[in-house]
């Protein structure tokens, strides 16, 4: 990994990434609780809200960005995380029975695909493979199909409870890991990108509260 000296063998790698991401959400889990990502070709939205129209493809230049250990493992856990979201959203916009849900959805569906494509930019910035080192592992902040199934066959009108709680769980997962890699990180760039994602998921699950709280 660049910065952090001898190439590492791809079992070894792994496992430093694993170790190092479960130093970060431990990190994460300790602090009292326009951003601009890397140099871009064009000019994008300062910040992605839960109220702005669907996001447009992210830009991010190829100019070599330094990620530590830690950044990398912000990034091949955050992937993940955001994949599993994708598919949930996906099912909350055919079973939710209150549109303000099925509408934060496909919202929250818009941006989630923008930070894929900014995170895997910076992986390759960072000259770093991405690869899923959590698979098979029910890392927290990801939605699995036993969960989705059962959403699929909970009888309508009880739904929109379980979606809540999912959802919840997964934006203020992501919030945590975010803050463990700005308090632990070392590129400036995907610090930049962590507190922009946390700012985005503090307001998701302000416009959640207030979907729950509607009679």
């Amino acid at each position: 990994m660049p910065g952090d000296g001898a190439p590492l063998t791809a079992q070894a790698s792994a496992r430093r990434f694993a170790a190092v991401a479960a130093t970060l959400i431990v990190t994460a889990l300790a602090v009292a609780g326009s951003l601009t990502l890397g140099q871009r070709a064009h000019s994008t939205p300062a910040a992605l809200t839960a109220s702005s129209p669907a996001a447009t493809s992210a830009s991010v230049a190829s100019a070599p960005v330094v990620l530590s250990a830690t950044d990398g493992a912000f990034l091949q856990l955050m992937i993940p995380i955001n994949e599993s979201a994708l598919t949930f959203f996906s099912v909350v916009q055919t079973v939710a029975d209150a549109p303000a849900l099925r509408d934060l959805a496909a919202r929250a569906a818009s941006t989630h695909r923008v930070e894929l494509e900014e995170m895997r930019a910076l992986l390759a910035a960072g000259g770093v493979a991405e690869q899923n080192i959590h698979e098979g592992h029910r890392m927290p902040g990801m939605i699995f199909d036993d969960q989705l199934a059962e959403l699929r066959a909970a009888p309508p009108g009880n739904r929109d409870a379980r979606i809540t709680e999912l959802l919840q769980g997964h934006l203020k997962q992501s919030s945590v890991v975010a803050t463990g890699e700005e308090n632990a990180g070392g590129s400036d760039e995907v610090k930049a990108f962590a507190a922009r994602l946390k700012q985005l998921r503090s307001e998701q699950l302000t416009e959640l509260g207030a979907i729950s709280s509607t009679p």
